[in-house]
């Protein structure tokens, strides 16, 4: 498996339409193929930014959503409720500790 945690700060106000965003596209875009979990967070040691984690079930999957030009819109969109670039942290998963991880990574 393959992902990315990244970190944003979103423009004064704009945490809930961030939220809305993620929620609708969730709804009205159907998930990117690999895409195995993503969760957004809003952090308590450091307020005002959040924390996403997205998980793919390969580095392959990954840069395909990457690449992809609907990806692209929606990450525009996002992109201008936020102060600046997100921070990105690709890397692999080594452990997941969950339902899938069993049948993903084996025992």
């Amino acid at each position: 498996m393959f992902g990315t945690v990244y970190r944003m700060r979103p423009k004064a106000g704009m945490e809930t339409a961030i939220e809305e965003l993620m929620r609708r596209e969730e709804k009205e875009r159907a998930m990117p193929a690999g895409l195995i979990a993503g969760y957004l967070f809003r952090s308590r040691s450091r307020p005002g930014e959040l924390i996403g984690v997205a998980v793919f079930d390969s580095e392959i999957s990954y840069r395909r959503n990457a690449d992809d030009p609907e990806q692209g819109r929606w990450y525009r969109q996002l992109r201008d409720l936020l102060e600046a670039d997100p921070e990105w942290n690709d890397g692999d998963v080594l452990v997941a500790l969950n339902e899938l991880s069993t049948v993903m990574l084996g025992p």
